[in-house]
Parts: C-alpha cells; sequence; structure tokens
C-alpha cells in the first residue's frame, strides 16, 4: 500500500471505528455503574449471605494462598539478585541491597504484581462462575422468586476481596522481604545482620499506607470487573470463556492503568 492510500485509508477507517468504539465503553461503563447501584440493598436472608460471603473468603483468600506464597518467595530472591548484580561499587555498602528490594516489593511488587496475577486466578473464576449461571438460567431463576441477584451473588465477592486481598498482599510483602533475605544469604551476598540494617535505613511508613491504599483499590477491580463480564454473559458456554478472557484483560489493564494514576497522585 502506497504511502498516499495509505493516509488516506487508516484515518478513514478510524473515523468510522471511533463513534462505535464510544459507544461501546459508555455503553459498557453506564451498565457496570448500575449493577454496582443494584447491589446495594437489605439481603432477603442474611444468613444466606454470610454464608456466601464467608465461602468467597476462603475461595479468595485460602484458595489463592499458595499461588501468592510461591511468587512472593521468588520475586524477593530475583530483586536481591539483580540489585546486586547491578550495585557492583565498592562505595555502596550492602545494606543499600536490602533497602532497595523493601521499598521495591512493599511499593510495586507486591501490591502490583501480585493483584496481576489475582487477576487472572481470582477474576477468571468469578467471570466463569456467574457466566455460567446466566447461561443455565440460575440467575433468572432466582430473579423469578424476587431475590436481588447482584446483592446476594456479587456484593459478597466485593466485600470478600475487600478484606482478603489486602490480607494477601501483606503475607505477599513479608515473603518477599523474607525470602530476599535467605536468597542474599544463600548466594554470599550479604549477611543477615546487614540485610536488617538495610531493612532500617530510612524507613517511611507512608509506604506501607500507600501499598494498602493500592490494594482495596486493587481489591475492588479484580471482583467488580470480572462480575459485570460474568453476569451479563449472552450466548453459551464459548461466550463464557470470551467473558473470562475479556475480564481478566480489561481487569489487568485497570490496574496497570490505576497503578500509575495512584503513584501520580499519591507519591
Amino acid at each position: 500500500m502506497s504511502r498516499r492510500l495509505q493516509g488516506y485509508v487508516v484515518p478513514t477507517i478510524f473515523r468510522y471505528l471511533w463513534p462505535v468504539m464510544e459507544f461501546r465503553f459508555f455503553h459498557h461503563f453506564g451498565s457496570y455503574l448500575l449493577m454496582l447501584k443494584g447491589m446495594f440493598s437489605r439481603p432477603e436472608n442474611m444468613k444466606m449471605f454470610w454464608r456466601e460471603f464467608m465461602r468467597q473468603c476462603v475461595d479468595i483468600g485460602i484458595g489463592s494462598f499458595g499461588i501468592v506464597f510461591i511468587i512472593s518467595l521468588f520475586m524477593g530472591g530475583v530483586t536481591t539478585l539483580q540489585i546486586a548484580y547491578q550495585l557492583v561499587s565498592p562505595l555502596i555498602p550492602k545494606s543499600t541491597i536490602a533497602q532497595v528490594v523493601r521499598d521495591t516489593i512493599i511499593l510495586e511488587f507486591a501490591p502490583t504484581l501480585t493483584c496481576i496475577v489475582l487477576a487472572g486466578v481470582v477474576g477468571s473464576k468469578i467471570a466463569s462462575e456467574l457466566g455460567n449461571m446466566r447461561v443455565s438460567e440460575q440467575i433468572d431463576a432466582q430473579e423469578i422468586m424476587g431475590i436481588n441477584t447482584k446483592g446476594y451473588l456479587i456484593l459478597p465477592k466485593i466485600l470478600a476481596a475487600l478484606i482478603m486481598i489486602p490480607c494477601l498482599i501483606s503475607i505477599a510483602g513479608f515473603l518477599g522481604i523474607w525470602g530476599g533475605e535467605k536468597a542474599g544469604e544463600l548466594g554470599g551476598i550479604l549477611s543477615s545482620e546487614q540485610y536488617w540494617q538495610g531493612l532500617r535505613q530510612e524507613f517511611k511508613a507512608y509506604n506501607i499506607f500507600f501499598a494498602l491504599f493500592k490494594s482495596f483499590v486493587f481489591a475492588f477491580i479484580i471482583a467488580s470487573v470480572p462480575s459485570y463480564y460474568g453476569y451479563n454473559v449472552e450466548g453459551g458456554a464459548l461466550e463464557i470463556g470470551k467473558a473470562s478472557t475479556s475480564a481478566v484483560v480489561v481487569t489487568c489493564v485497570l490496574i496497570l492503568f490505576m497503578d500509575y494514576l495512584l503513584a501520580a497522585l499519591l507519591l
């Protein structure tokens, strides 16, 4: 394709596609807000709501602990090894390695990387679970009986995520720092005393607040966005798979976008 023809075709395609993309964005965003608005009502049966909430806490928290444990340990170990590889100057004390590992894990790796992994683990499960209920008409049957399905099916997932995901991120931070210490000792990079000395150097408690604040924002995204895609599935098993994939992709993009926005506003 010549440059002249390409300069004509590309703007033309973009001009026709942009209104469609803009309409789809506002359509999904409005439907998402209406879904959130419909959740807040008094549960018809508080005992059943509490049972569903506790089940979601177990699925999101305990069910994801294994992958968080493995990722956090290796995340801390690899961070220590790579920072030690780059800090080759004898003028820089070895305790600086621990200081950089601490801030890197607390500010970025523990909340962001863990939530991206949880977006795939938890988000796909939520989207496929609600999508299967929608396709098999279980949600329609509950609505016919007068049950607020948004409040009964979606709200417990969001509340459980807001409680369990910050706990998982806190555990990931501790495990990442501990894994960095063990990697430094086993690799002969620095001793435990040097590592703990670096952890105490120029520590800022605000970094922990920032990480926890990010974890609550990410937890809400991880639970609400896949719930929207799964709740509004139309079709069959093929559409459930597409909804799960779209939910994970959109959730990861929103997490990265909010990570940049929060860092620009709060740091």
